[in-house]
C-alpha cells in the first residue's frame, strides 16, 4: 500500500459518517476531492502512483476508468480548474479536526466545499466488474471553511408571519385558508 496525502483540497460529495446510498442500495463511505490544476506536484505524484499500480497489475486500463478525472469535463459546481479524485472504503474513515480531535457528524464541520487533507491509496480492480484504478479512503482532516457547493439551505424565514401573543395560533382560519 502506498499512501498518498492530499493536502488542502476541496471536499465534494462527502459520505464519511454514513455509507452512501444509490438506488436504495447501501454503498461505501466515500468522498471526492478537488485538486487545483496548479498543484502540479500532487498531480505528478498521483499520475506516477496510477502508472505504478497499473504496471504492477500487468493490465491495461482505459483512461475513462481512472479514479482521477478532469474537473473541467464535469458539470458539477466548483469542479472547473481542478482534478477530481473519488475515494471510498467499506470501513468508516478517520475524520479529524485541525488539532487531530475526532469530528462526528453532529459537529456539521465537514461539508461539500470545505478544505481538507485526505489520506488515500490507489489500487487496480481487475475482475468481472471490469478493469479500473480506484482509490481507498483512509482519513480526512478538516483544514478550513470554503464556499459551500450547491444552493445551500433555503431561507423560508420571511415566508412566515409573526404570530402575536393574543391567541393567534396560525390555524387555517388565521391564515385565510
Amino acid at each position: 500500500m502506498s499512501k498518498i496525502l492530499l493536502k488542502n483540497v476541496r471536499l465534494s460529495f462527502p459520505s464519511v459518517f454514513q455509507r452512501a446510498v444509490f438506488d436504495g442500495q447501501e454503498g461505501k463511505y466515500e468522498a471526492t476531492f478537488l485538486i487545483p490544476k496548479e498543484d502540479k506536484k500532487l498531480k505528478a505524484q498521483l499520475d506516477a502512483a496510477i502508472d505504478e499500480a497499473i504496471k504492477a497489475a500487468g493490465i491495461k486500463v482505459a483512461s475513462d476508468k481512472l479514479c482521477l478525472k478532469d474537473g473541467d469535463e464535469s458539470d458539477y459546481d466548483g469542479y472547473e480548474g481542478t482534478w477530481s479524485l473519488k475515494a471510498a472504503n467499506s470501513k468508516r474513515p478517520t475524520v479529524i479536526d485541525r488539532d487531530k480531535s475526532p469530528i462526528v457528524e453532529g459537529d456539521e464541520k465537514l461539508y461539500a466545499g470545505c478544505y481538507v487533507n485526505a489520506v488515500v491509496d490507489l489500487w487496480v480492480q481487475n475482475n468481472r466488474f471490469g478493469k479500473r484504478v480506484n482509490a481507498n479512503l483512509y482519513g480526512i482532516q478538516f483544514v478550513k471553511d470554503g464556499e459551500a457547493f450547491g444552493a445551500g439551505p433555503v431561507n423560508v424565514f420571511d415566508d412566515f408571519d409573526d404570530l402575536d401573543s393574543d391567541g393567534d395560533d396560525g390555524s387555517d382560519d388565521d391564515l385565510g385558508l
